[in-house]
């Protein structure tokens, strides 16, 4: 079983057992197969920039990143297996949810429809192309899926609650704070996503590098956060608690998918020390501090007057506590000034090792991944 209650700080990734080979014509698997080759051997694979003909999975070099993949499994669910009436007949009562939590949710889920499309076009079109290792690219396959469940998710509850499917599926277009976090991170995919890049220079390494941190470590990482805390906070005033429900199970697969991000990030770092210059890190540092701004900006455009015990200035240094901790995993000195977690109760909400189910309505039995940690 994994335990994910300390998230990776030098990263669980093992360290290089031999130089990171020659860059090779096609790295993707999909070129012409080297008939005269050698067979592949452990010391010959790498995250990046290794032999990849037929994405050989044996000899296992990278074993943390198959254990995730074996969690990612053992946490299966759809969102349909959560009942919805309750949140239904919330939604329908005149008086069952202020006019601010009304404009929270819609945004929050605006967000989130959109979001889990842009990180599934990422790793389908970029970080898969580019990340050499088998074994991450089998964890990759059922994060893809994952990606999948969690916008099935969206539309599961924008038709339960009879919403507006072209005022949830575009605000990514037309609510400005929206827009600026999906435009920022799409900037550092569509690099990657021209046909005619290729991994092999320090350059193109370090594009590689730098989109796997604004999409594991910012849009997974810290940007879902905020959205991650608001659906929480009426989930524990008992309000729309079937989203609630499915917000959690969306949180433990996103925690896996961060730590992967970060093991993966770590390991690059380990195999390539060249690609983490100090110019870099002081980049990586720039972004994650822009990133947090940009969420600050959501959270007030999310919640103009405030919820009961939510509102944008927690919203606020939350992002800043969290943009220290993920300093911390990359090896990072923090951005901002050390800051106590506003909301404490997220840790004790996503302790999946509880002997009961997320709000009491589903059997014990799901849970097998192992406990999360989001603080």
């Amino acid at each position: 079983m994994l335990d994910w209650s300390e998230p990776t700080t030098k990263s669980n990734a093992q360290q290089p057992l031999s130089p990171t080979p020659s860059p090779v014509a096609d790295a993707s698997g999909l070129g012409d197969i080297d008939r005269g080759a050698a067979r592949v051997s452990v010391d010959d694979k790498s995250m990046i920039n290794a032999r990849a003909d037929v994405n050989q999975l044996l000899p296992m070099k990278y074993h943390w990143a198959w254990e995730k993949y074996l969690a990612g499994c053992n946490n299966h669910w759809m969102p349909t297996e959560v009942s919805m009436q309750a949140d239904i007949a919330l939604w329908k009562s005149q008086d069952g949810l202020t006019p601010d939590e009304r404009k929270m949710l819609k945004r929050n889920l605006g967000f989130f429809a959109a979001s889990e499309s842009l990180v599934a076009n990422n790793i389908v079109l970029a970080i898969y192309r580019h990340l050499t290792n088998p074994e991450c690219r089998q964890y990759l396959l059922r994060q893809a899926f994952e990606e999948a469940v969690h916008t099935h998710t969206f539309q599961y509850i924008v038709e339960s609650l009879g919403l507006e499917e072209g005022e949830l599926f575009n605000m990514y277009r037309e609510v400005p704070s929206i827009t600026d976090k999906a435009a920022w991170a799409l900037k550092y995919t569509q690099s990657l996503d021209d046909p005619n890049f290729k991994t092999g220079t320090p350059e193109a390494d370090q594009a590689f590098l730098r989109d796997l941190i604004a999409f594991y470590v910012v849009f997974e990482g810290m940007w879902f956060y905020t959205g991650f805390a608001q659906i929480l906070s009426l989930g524990r005033r008992n309000k729309m608690v079937g989203i609630a429900e499915q917000y959690q199970y969306i949180l433990r697969d996103e925690s896996i998918h961060l730590n992967f991000g970060i093991d993966v990030i770590n390991q690059i770092k380990a195999e390539n020390p060249h690609l983490w210059t100090t110019e870099f890190q002081q980049e990586v540092k720039g972004m994650l501090k822009e990133a947090a701004e940009i969420e600050a900006a959501y959270g007030r455009d999310t919640m103009p007057k405030g919820l009961l015990g939510l509102n944008a200035h927690l919203c606020e240094q939350y992002m800043h506590f969290i943009a220290n901790r993920r300093c911390g995993q990359l090896g990072l000195e923090q951005v901002y000034p050390t800051t106590e977690n506003p909301f404490p109760w997220m840790s004790e909400t996503m302790d999946l090792k509880k002997e009961k189910n997320f709000f009491e309505t589903r059997v014990i039995e799901y849970q097998n991944g192992g406990a999360l940690s989001w603080d």
